[in-house]
């Protein structure tokens, strides 16, 4: 069982996180794997352990969808190894077109505002959330969330050194307008008002170039707030923070905030896409509007005051996004395409010792 994933950047974020948690659990059950993304070696994405080819699928940028097409010929051919080619984001279903005859997958990652025709070549369309599912009609979706280790290593605060019992409340993410740090940090002093003793921290690094480096500049310069850069694997830090704040504008699925739940760490999080899925409002959280500054201060300050009852059910909750469960879901979608389904099940079987 071969499978060539097509990633449409080098740099790993959400989406290629997960795929990688996808794609070990996978290797561990006899899949072969190989990976391609646009860079040129070494990136972080070749030095996975994995075959590895360079694939253009170009970015976001008015007419980069050319560069796509230029590479039509190469994707048909590092397809032709494969079983099953999965195409990790929208700008990778681009290739779609030339992939006719193979079996593919198509894995959406974004709330999309239109449906391409040639998404309906995919075999098998994923979805990260139901909000992002319901922007696919009319093609067949199968949700299926997003996979988190639900027990990561625990690393050192990346902040400075706090006393004990003093509260940490943060934001975790890229500093874009998207993410909304800055509402936390307009927060700030209404949260300080009411509990001087809490700690406000901003986790994260700067935007790609074609986003807001002034935005993410005013979240650096912020008073009262401690930034810190970006954390290489942010899930080992989440049991560090008391509460984590995601203010999103939008927000697909929120994975940063199932790794918090994990961690036993509640979330205040916005009523926007993918969040009200993942945070049980009075339960393992709480959930506001988007850009309502007063309310996110009460919310953060309700939690606080919670933390323990709601940390513990934020974590029993989490179960639900743990990444064996997930490689569980996803592979049996991708048997579905391969037409030797029974017999792989068989052989699947006999090693385990289940079949009968």
């Amino acid at each position: 069982m071969r499978l060539l994933a097509v990633c449409q950047v080098d740099r790993p974020g959400g989406p290629e996180i997960g795929l990688l948690r996808l794609l070990r659990r996978l290797e561990a059950r006899g899949w072969e794997i190989a990976l391609t993304s646009p860079g040129e070696e070494p990136t972080p994405l070749s030095e996975q352990g994995w075959p590895w080819e360079a694939l253009e699928v170009g970015g976001l940028a008015h007419g980069a969808g050319a560069r796509a097409v230029a590479s039509w010929p190469r994707a048909r051919r590092l397809s032709r190894d494969a079983d099953i080619t999965y195409l990790n984001g929208t700008v990778a279903g681009r290739l779609l077109p030339s992939l006719r005859g193979h079996a593919t997958v198509l894995h959406v990652h974004d709330i999309v505002s239109r449906v391409p025709r040639h998404w309906n070549g995919a075999d098998l369309v994923l979805a990260d959330s139901r909000a992002v599912g319901g922007r696919l009609d009319p093609l067949d979706v199968h949700v299926i969330g997003c996979p988190v280790e639900l027990d990561p290593p625990q690393a050192p605060a990346p902040w400075p050194a706090v006393g004990d019992g003093v509260p940490v409340v943060g934001f975790v993410g890229r500093l874009v307008p998207r993410k909304g740090p800055l509402e936390l940090v307009r927060a700030a002093p209404a949260i300080r008002a009411a509990r001087p003793d809490v700690r406000i921290v901003i986790v994260g690094d700067d935007p790609y170039e074609d986003e807001d480096p002034e935005y993410a500049a005013a979240v650096r310069a912020a008073p009262g707030v401690d930034h810190v850069g970006r954390v290489q694997e942010a899930a080992t830090i989440l049991s560090r923070l008391d509460v984590l704040v995601l203010p999103s504008l939008e927000e697909p699925f929120g994975t940063v905030v199932a790794e918090a739940m994990a961690a036993g760490t509640p979330v205040v999080a916005t009523r926007v896409d993918g969040l009200p899925e993942l945070v049980a409002d009075g339960v393992t959280g709480a959930l506001v509007e988007p850009g309502d500054t007063a309310a996110l201060a009460v919310a953060v300050l309700r939690v606080l005051d919670d933390r323990e009852a709601m940390g513990a059910a934020a974590r029993e909750a989490a179960g639900r996004f743990g990444a064996d469960a997930y490689a569980d879901r996803v592979e049996d979608l991708l048997l579905e395409l391969l037409p030797g389904r029974r017999a792989i099940e068989r052989r699947r079987g006999l090693h385990d010792g289940t079949a009968t």
